[in-house]
């Protein structure tokens, strides 16, 4: 879904830094072998990520929604020499599809893949983050958020991904729509919450930047 005039965020696109040959190929194997392609953060998108990374340099970085692994990469981009990163997804079918991009990556042995609930998987997690990037399931991330929250270091950065919706949020919401009702819930609550503070960026599909104090 385009916010601006395509042809403008053609230009955007087109003044951007362009991703590596290592995700290009992610991204052609992705549409190639995998259901749902569209759910790839996607060249813009993933310079944003790896840019931010870049900006916040974290040690510890929890990703919740792994898919084919492209985020995961992007936001290595900005990791600390001896830092790492755990991705969960619940998909046990994409593991070895993940691990091989990441292997052939440089961070092959800084990141760590979890596979199953992340509601019950990151309780478990002994670790302070630095960053976290949230692109999962839409109704459990007022849960996830709550979960994460109290395991984040003081100034650490919390991203969330498709916040928007396709425009879904400011649309009258149908009673089965979970995952419209269960956005409008976590954007209230990351704009109100006393312990972040919160810009909500009309990129893509929408992707919040929650800072915590």
């Amino acid at each position: 879904m385009h916010f601006i005039p395509e042809d403008l965020d053609t230009y955007v696109v087109n003044h951007t830094q362009k991703e590596p040959e290592l995700l290009q190929q992610l991204t052609r194997e992705t549409y190639q072998k995998i259901l749902q392609p569209r759910m790839l953060s996607g060249p813009y998108q993933g310079r944003v990520l790896s840019m931010l990374s870049k900006l916040i340099h974290p040690k510890k970085i929890l990703e919740i929604g792994t898919y084919t692994g492209y985020s995961a990469l992007c936001l290595m981009e900005g990791i600390q020499q001896d830092g790492e990163l755990h991705t969960i997804d619940i998909n046990e079918e994409l593991e070895d599809f993940q691990r091989k991009y990441f292997d052939l990556s440089p961070y092959g042995k800084q990141i760590y893949q979890h596979i199953g609930d992340a509601s019950k998987i990151i309780p478990d997690l002994d670790i302070k983050f630095d960053l976290v990037f949230i692109d999962a399931d839409k109704p459990n991330y007022p849960t996830y958020f709550e979960i994460i929250i109290g395991k984040m270091n003081s100034g650490g950065i919390i991203l969330s991904d498709n916040v928007l919706w396709s425009g879904k949020v400011i649309e009258k919401v149908s009673e089965d729509d979970l995952s419209t009702k269960a956005l409008l819930e976590y954007n209230t609550l990351l704009v109100e919450d006393h312990r972040i503070e919160t810009v909500l960026l009309p990129i893509r599909d929408g992707l919040t930047i929650s800072r915590v104090l």
